[in-house]
Parts: C-alpha cells; sequence; structure tokens
C-alpha cells in the first residue's frame, strides 16, 4: 500500500504510434521478412532436378524441399495468384490492396493499433480485415480466379519440391529444429534425465 492508502497499481502504457509509422516499420519487418528467402539461382539451379530413385523418396524430397525452400514457395503461390487476376487489372489492384493491408495491420505490425485516440485490439483488427477480405473477394467476383491461381501454384511447387534434388540443401541447427527436422537441443536433454 501506497501512503495514500491505495494499493500500488501497475499501469501499462503505450507509446502512441502515427499510421506513417505504422506502415514504415511494417514495410521495414516486410523486407527483413523477404531477406530470409533462399536465392532464386539455387532454386531454379540446372543439374539438380532428377527423377526420384525410388518413388517413396518422393515424400521425402517434397518435405525437405518445402521445409527449405518455404519462402519461395510462398511467392510463388502469390505469383500465380497475381497472375490469375491480370485479365481484371482493376482486381488485381483491390486484391493486393487488401493484401497489403493484412500485412501492415496484422502480419508485420509490432505495436498497438491507436487510430484516433483510441486503442484497437487486435481482435478488431482481425475481424476488419476477414470481413474486408471477404467482402472483397464478394463485390468482386475473383474466387474462382484466385482458386485456379492457388492450385496452379502448388502444382508447381509440388512439382519442384518432387523433382529438386535435396541432397545438397543444408539448413543450420537452429531451421532444421524449428521446422521439426531434427529435435531441438532442450528436448534432447529432457530425454537424458
Amino acid at each position: 500500500m501506497t501512503s495514500s492508502g491505495s494499493p500500488n497499481v501497475a499501469t501499462n502504457t503505450t507509446i502512441p504510434i502515427s499510421g506513417d509509422d505504422v506502415i514504415s516499420r511494417s514495410l521495414f519487418n516486410l523486407s527483413a521478412f523477404l531477406s530470409r528467402c533462399r536465392p532464386w539461382q539455387e532454386f531454379v539451379a540446372a543439374g539438380v532436378f532428377d527423377m526420384p530413385e525410388p518413388l517413396t523418396s518422393a515424400g521425402d524430397r517434397l518435405r525437405k524441399n518445402g521445409n527449405y525452400f518455404r519462402l519461395n514457395y510462398g511467392i510463388l503461390l502469390l505469383a500465380c495468384s497475381a497472375l490469375s487476376l491480370l485479365a481484371k487489372p482493376i482486381d488485381l489492384l483491390f486484391v493486393l490492396a487488401v493484401f497489403a493491408l493484412w500485412l501492415i495491420f496484422s502480419v508485420f505490425r509490432e505495436d498497438p493499433l491507436i487510430m484516433w485516440g483510441y486503442h484497437v485490439s487486435d481482435r478488431m483488427v482481425l475481424l476488419a480485415l476477414i470481413l474486408l477480405s471477404f467482402s472483397a473477394v464478394w463485390f468482386t467476383g475473383v474466387l474462382h480466379n484466385l482458386i485456379v491461381g492457388l492450385c496452379i501454384g502448388l502444382l508447381l511447387s509440388a512439382i519442384h519440391g518432387v523433382f529438386r534434388n535435396s541432397d545438397g540443401l543444408f539448413m543450420d541447427e537452429g531451421e532444421a529444429a524449428s521446422t521439426g527436422l531434427i529435435g531441438s537441443s532442450s528436448s534432447r536433454v529432457d530425454v537424458m534425465r
């Protein structure tokens, strides 16, 4: 208790962040995220594609390549989805704007969002983005095109994952542990006890 008789109450304070600051920090986080993408020369290198010897090893190759080239496959899926909307450029711009809002306000935002002096909860931001996404897809009528683009992107990613020889791919121990290829050092210590 303090001298005034009221209990000590911890207060959380947040620094209000303007919309410009949120956008610039989100773009910085996006560029840092994309810098972890594997080099495209390694992704499409000549001489590393072959038929998996036993056909059962295709699943192992797909899993290893999927973990190693995760961001490259994500970019490939997004590119195929965007290409499927080229016939409707206005709809493409609208969908890209909604995607940019997802990146800025959900994926790469670090700080609480304060709009017009009020704190907006993460749940409210997520609900608004979901409603905006559904309305964008509904009013533009691009659902069929997006599904076709995603299916083509998934097919290309699966073909690449199966036919790219994964023998020369190396991940550091932290990456391999986070993707489940090996157990983390803390789990090995727990097993030893």
